[in-house]
C-alpha cells in the first residue's frame, strides 16, 4: 500500500498520511510505455509546417552559366542546382501531418505508470478540498506555499472546479485541470502532484454554504473640489445678476406704459362743444 501526505483544506500538514486505492497505485511503472506516451503526444503538438524550397522554386538559373565544351570546366545546366551556392535544396522538410495514433489501453497504462511514479517518489500530495468561493490567485498561491512546493506543480480537482482552475491561470509553473483529464505527459511534466481527496475516493465535496451577506455602507458623498465651487458661485451670481436686470427693465417698462396711455387718451379726446344759448 502506498500512502501520501494528506493536508487540510487550509494547507496544514493532517497527522495521518493518506492510503492511495491499492487497485490502482500499485507501484508498477512502465517505462517503454512511459516513453511511448510521450513521443506521442509531443509529435501531436506539432503543427507541420516547416517546409524548403526544392530548385524548382528558386528563382533565377534560367540559363547555362557557361558553354557545355571548351572552358575546361565541368559542365553546368543552371546556377540554382543544390551544389551551388542559392540553389535548391535536396530532401529538405516539407509540409505533413505528425499526428501519431497510440492505443486507447497503452494510454491509460502510461497515465497509471506516472502517477505511479509520482506517488513512489513522494511528490503526489492529497488536500481535503479546494475551498475556493471565488477565483483567487493569492489563495492558490498560499496554499502551494504552505504545502512547501516549488517548481512546477500539478493540481488535480476532483469535479473541474472553475475557481481554482481560474486562480492558477495566471501561475507560469501551475497547471490545474480535472483529475480525469491529467494524461501521462502532464503527470510527467510537473515536480509535485496535488490531487484533491474526492478525486481518489469518488465521494464529491460538497458545495461550500454562502456567505453571510454584509450590510452595504452608505456611499460616502464626494466632496467637490475648489475649481468646482467656484464655477458654480460664479454661474448662481451671474443667474442673480441677469434676474436684477431683468426684473429692472419690467419695472422701468411699467412705469413708461401708463403715462403714454393718459397722454394719448387725452390728446385723442375731442374738446367739448358750446352749447348754443337761447336768445
Amino acid at each position: 500500500m502506498i500512502e501520501a501526505p494528506h493536508y487540510t483544506s487550509a494547507g496544514s500538514k493532517r497527522n495521518s498520511a493518506f492510503a492511495l486505492p491499492a487497485e490502482y497505485y500499485d507501484g508498477t511503472v512502465n517505462e517503454p510505455v512511459l516513453h511511448q506516451a510521450v513521443r506521442v503526444f509531443l509529435n501531436n503538438q506539432r503543427q507541420g509546417t516547416a517546409a524548403t524550397r526544392t530548385r524548382s522554386f528558386v528563382s533565377g538559373g534560367n540559363q547555362k552559366p557557361w558553354k557545355q565544351k571548351g572552358t575546361g570546366r565541368a559542365r553546368q545546366g543552371s546556377t540554382r542546382a543544390p551544389h551551388w551556392r542559392g540553389g535548391g535544396t535536396v530532401f529538405g522538410p516539407q509540409p505533413r501531418d505528425y499526428r501519431t495514433e497510440i492505443p486507447r489501453k497503452v494510454k491509460q497504462l502510461a497515465r497509471r505508470s506516472a502517477l505511479n511514479a509520482r506517488a513512489r517518489e513522494g511528490a503526489l500530495h492529497v488536500i481535503e478540498r479546494f475551498a475556493f468561493r471565488r477565483p483567487k490567485t493569492a489563495q492558490l498561491a498560499g496554499l502551494l506555499d504552505s504545502l512547501g512546493l516549488d517548481g512546477k506543480v500539478l493540481v488535480l480537482t476532483a469535479n473541474g472546479d472553475q475557481n481554482v482552475y481560474l486562480s492558477g491561470r495566471n501561475l507560469p509553473t501551475v497547471e490545474v485541470m480535472p483529475y480525469a483529464q491529467a494524461s501521462a505527459y502532464d503527470v510527467l511534466w510537473s515536480d509535485a502532484v496535488v490531487v484533491e481527496e474526492g478525486a481518489l475516493t469518488g465521494v464529491m465535496p460538497e458545495p461550500l454554504p454562502d456567505e453571510p451577506e454584509a450590510e452595504e455602507a452608505p456611499a460616502p458623498r464626494k466632496r467637490a473640489s475648489a475649481a468646482k465651487t467656484k464655477a458654480k458661485a460664479a454661474k448662481t451670481a451671474k443667474a442673480t445678476k441677469a434676474a436684477k436686470k431683468s426684473a429692472t427693465k419690467a419695472a422701468k417698462k411699467a412705469a413708461k406704459k401708463p403715462a403714454k396711455k393718459s397722454a394719448t387718451k387725452a390728446a385723442k379726446k375731442p374738446a367739448p362743444k358750446k352749447k348754443k344759448g337761447k336768445k
